[in-house]
């Protein structure tokens, strides 16, 4: 009987960019699933989406933003009317609290904008380094790591770190990829999680990262029941990007909302 030899840091390293290479190819819609049009709306769409899914806040958030444009109409916001809209996206009450204190510390301590720099971000009410990362990637442009639920579960199954802090995670993951990739890998990470390798039930027989992941098998191998655990208006796609019959993926599954 044989043993596998540890993996080296330069084999994770080779391992892990190989990893986003094909995460490239296979997710090139990859995007940030929160509908914005600037650094405020993104901010608030980050907040509500604790415990909601994407979906549920982008239904949300079109008569929100119509009705609260700046800082100011948070901080001035009528309390009861602010929860009314934001009600569907659950925890309103706290949300709430969160954004009128939002708006109040944007006025105070940055004239009204949402800063740029994760340091001055982690002090505003409702902000961890999480949605700080998100902000920052996305509505200024600047390489942050999201460590969510679904890129926590990704990396480590796949063998790219053992730590469990999201912080660690954030630094350990940091150091396998060039910074200019980070926001589009934790994207594509985050697809990737929430179409393919589910917490659950991952689809390993219909994962384009099979032949790279040690946790390979976690989740049915067979194609044909591998290909109906896909989701996503793409499910399809993925499904033949390894080759499995497009057809064997269900309707239900490419209409289904992605969790």
């Amino acid at each position: 009987m044989t043993t596998r030899s540890p993996e080296t840091d330069l084999g994770r390293t080779r391992r892990a960019r190989r990893i986003g290479r094909v995460l490239t190819e296979t997710h090139p819609d990859a995007h940030c699933e929160l509908d914005h049009s600037n650094a405020l709306e993104l901010s608030v769409a980050t907040i509500l989406s604790a415990q909601c899914t994407d979906k549920k806040v982008n239904e949300v958030t079109p008569k929100l933003f119509a009705r609260y444009r700046t800082a100011a109409d948070y901080a001035g916001a009528d309390r009861a009317e602010l929860e009314e809209l934001i009600r569907p996206t659950g925890f309103y009450r706290n949300k709430t609290s969160s954004l009128i204190n939002l708006g109040r510390a944007l006025c105070e301590r940055y004239d009204g904008e949402v800063p740029g720099r994760l340091a001055d971000l982690v002090t505003l009410p409702g902000i961890g380094r999480k949605t700080a990362n998100v902000i920052l990637g996305n509505a200024f442009d600047v390489p942050g790591i999201t460590v969510d639920t679904h890129f926590q579960r990704l990396v480590q199954r796949w063998g790219l770190t053992t730590e469990t802090d999201p912080v660690k995670i954030e630094h350990a993951i940091g150091a396998l990829y060039p910074k200019r990739d980070w926001t589009m890998l934790s994207h594509r990470i985050i697809f990737h999680g929430r179409r393919v390798c589910h917490a659950r039930k991952p689809a390993c027989g219909a994962c384009t990262l099979a032949k790279l992941c040690p946790a390979y098998g976690t989740g049915p191998t067979d194609p044909v029941a591998a290909a109906k655990l896909l989701k996503g208006p793409r499910a399809r796609d993925l499904a033949a990007a390894v080759g499995i019959d497009p057809d064997l993926v269900p309707q239900q599954a490419v209409a289904a909302e992605v969790p």
